[in-house]
């Protein structure tokens, strides 16, 4: 896409360290910014993507390397190899640690000069999960969670989240169940800026189109109703 510019920046941690975010900026050059959250498979060439296509639709994004702490930008492939190391550096990893850093991830991406408006979060799968846990941190200005997977398990933080959020469900999902998100509508029940959309014909990992589950039209309409929950909560 040769209307954006892609980069790799650095992103400061605690402690002192640093770890890189694949910067993707809008053919403009500034806009809202948007924290994209990979799934297990790190930033691979389609979460590399799906920055770009973020960033023709007029935000900054900044995916950032989740695993870092494990192995530095990790990149896989959908195989069967690729998809074992994935399981294996979910498994491994800090969950309320890698939280925290995307919760830092926000704050980079709000000091960029290219950012001029507000910036949210949004992550798929794993992604989704720590979107949520950025939410609850409250350094978002809004937060998109695409079938995360366990923040069933982690509603405590609800109360926590009080920015907008939106949540995308697969109704196939076989590993986020009915009674899932039926358990985080109602922790959102009272949460005015809460909204839930449900996708009956898709399953985990809808919005992948390099992944056998890709269901082109969950994707488009989830892809929509993001650009407008986003263009009405970040401006």
């Amino acid at each position: 896409m040769s209307d954006v510019q892609t980069q790799w920046i650095e992103i400061a941690s605690d402690g002192g360290k640093t770890f890189s975010g694949y910067l993707a900026l809008p053919p403009a050059g500034s806009g809202p910014g948007l924290v994209l959250i990979q799934e297990i498979w790190g930033v691979n060439r389609h979460i590399r993507a799906v920055a770009e296509q973020y960033a023709l639709d007029g935000y900054v994004v900044l995916a950032p390397d989740v695993f870092w702490r494990q192995e530095e930008r990790v990149d896989l492939d959908y195989d069967e190899d690729g998809t074992a190391k994935a399981f294996r550096m979910m498994q491994a990893a800090d969950v309320e640690q890698s939280g925290l850093d995307m919760a830092q991830a926000v704050d980079r991406l709000r000091a960029r000069p290219e950012v001029t408006g507000k910036v949210a979060a949004m992550g798929y799968c794993m992604g989704g999960r720590l979107a949520f846990r950025a939410a609850a941190s409250g350094k978002p200005d809004a937060a998109v969670c695409y079938y995360g997977g366990g923040i069933q398990n982690s509603l405590e933080l609800a109360p926590q989240v009080t920015a907008p959020i939106l949540f995308h469900f697969a109704g196939l999902d076989k590993h986020i169940p009915p009674e899932a998100v039926a358990s985080v509508r109602g922790a959102f029940a009272d949460h005015r800026e809460a909204t839930i959309h449900e996708y009956p014909n898709a399953d985990h990992g809808f919005n992948c189109w390099a992944r056998p589950a890709y269901h082109q039209p969950s994707s488009a309409l989830a892809h929509g109703r993001t650009l407008e929950f986003l263009a009405r909560h970040l401006g």
